[in-house]
């Protein structure tokens, strides 16, 4: 990376942020140790409800601001956003730190209650594309329309491209997107959630190339499996059995940290990693080659 804090003056909002084990917490301590002002998104609820349970939110808050550099500032805004009618808010929120902003990270994501394809009903595939999809589609075309002031009058038809606001020095602003390992094997009883993050890495593509055009740049990064919780013995919701003997087996003999995709997202935000556009990236220390 070139300079010693490369986001500086950059305002980076960094969404499921609610735990200290989670992935988001990585994302943002890493964001703000690079300078980045930093926004968190948290929605307490939906933890309290999984076998790992919620945190102390202001542990989380003070853990955050632990890793800001020099003057950056820091804020935090709950919201649900399985309900559209919060994106906007989380938005002004994160614009109103210091007026701008230029990281978006969609890390927010529901799991737990999830099935078989025998136990799909219409309301849990809902819940799961309202919260995983839809929310993050709808954060991000916001937040390329503030970014760009680009409105458009009527619906793109096929085939027609957003107008073009470049060439750019630099990207305007950047965007992550958050998918899962439905690209490298079956996640059984994972129906629902699998079907909202293939969305997401099945859509990179398109929308990446759209934004693009406006000087916005998308990726979306698979994590593999990173232990957040839900892979010790105490708190998984699944079996563990013939995972430990997986991980066991790989090369570096661990599974994933939040560390991992945090410092792989914290690359990409930099100069240093503007020449890669639309892509959905795999950080996973090898799990999806075994």
């Amino acid at each position: 990376m070139t300079g010693r804090l490369p986001l500086a003056g950059k305002t980076a909002l960094v969404t499921g942020v609610s735990r200290r084990r989670g992935i988001g917490f990585g994302v943002a301590r890493t964001l703000a140790a690079l300078g980045a002002n930093v926004v968190i998104h948290h929605h307490r609820d939906h933890d309290l409800r999984l076998p790992w349970g919620g945190d102390d939110l202001d542990a989380v808050r003070d853990g955050v601001r632990s890793s800001l550099s020099g003057d950056a500032l820091f804020s935090d805004v709950p919201a649900d956003l399985s309900d559209a009618a919060n994106i906007d808010a989380v938005l002004d929120a994160a614009f109103a730190l210091t007026g701008q902003l230029d990281i978006l990270v969609c890390n927010h994501a529901r799991s737990g209650d999830d099935g078989s394809i025998l136990d799909m009903t219409a309301d849990r595939l809902d819940a799961f594309w309202n919260t995983n999809t839809r929310s993050s589609l709808l954060l991000t075309a916001e937040f390329a329309r503030r970014k760009s002031g680009a409105r458009t009058e009527h619906p793109a038809r096929p085939g027609e491209p957003v107008p073009s606001r470049g060439p750019f020095d630099e990207p305007v602003g950047r965007v992550f997107w958050m998918t899962s390992g439905q690209l490298d094997g079956p996640m059984p009883g994972e129906v629902a959630y699998a079907t909202s993050k293939a969305a997401l890495a099945g859509v990179t593509k398109t929308v990446a190339a759209e934004l693009m055009r406006l000087g916005i740049v998308l990726n979306t990064v698979n994590p593999g499996p990173v232990n957040t919780g839900y892979l010790d013995a105490d708190t998984s919701d699944r079996d563990l059995d013939a995972l430990d003997e997986r991980f066991t087996s790989l090369p570096f003999g661990r599974v994933g940290v939040p560390d991992d995709p945090a410092h792989l997202i914290g690359w990409l935000s930099t100069q240093d990693g503007a020449w890669i556009v639309g892509q959905v990236l795999t950080s996973d220390g090898g799990f999806s080659l075994t």
